[in-house]
């Protein structure tokens, strides 16, 4: 495992590392992308959230998580075409399978992974 894989089922990514990590994890298991900012109570809710979820599934599924507002970050924002924060995205093999914006409560999170996997 080289410096840049990660090595845990949840990780923060910066644009510089976005490709290799986050398009490289998904491509071996399902992978939510948590789009947030500092400054966006609903970001800060909802994280806590869906690093338990990940955390339960065992291995099952990964979460990264970008800070938009640091370094260039805003431009996987704009990659992405986000309106709002948060913004979650489920990846699988490097494509969107599905997204939601805003906080949500923790049953629907999992309704919404669930069906798309």
């Amino acid at each position: 495992m080289n410096s840049h894989t990660p090595n845990t089922d949840s990780f923060d990514v910066d644009l510089d590392s976005f490709d290799e990590l986050v398009l490289g994890e998904s491509r071996k298991r399902p992978l939510l992308l948590d789009l947030w900012a500092a400054w966006c109570a609903p970001c800060l809710v909802i994280a806590p959230v869906l690093e338990k979820i990940v955390t339960e599934r065992g291995g099952e599924i990964a979460l990264a998580r970008v800070e938009v507002d640091r370094g260039d970050n805003m431009k996987l924002a704009g990659r992405y075409h986000v309106r709002g924060f948060p913004t979650v995205i489920l990846l699988r093999d490097g494509e969107e399978l599905g997204r939601f914006s805003g906080a949500r409560h923790r049953a629907d999170i999992e309704e919404f992974i669930d069906s798309l996997l």
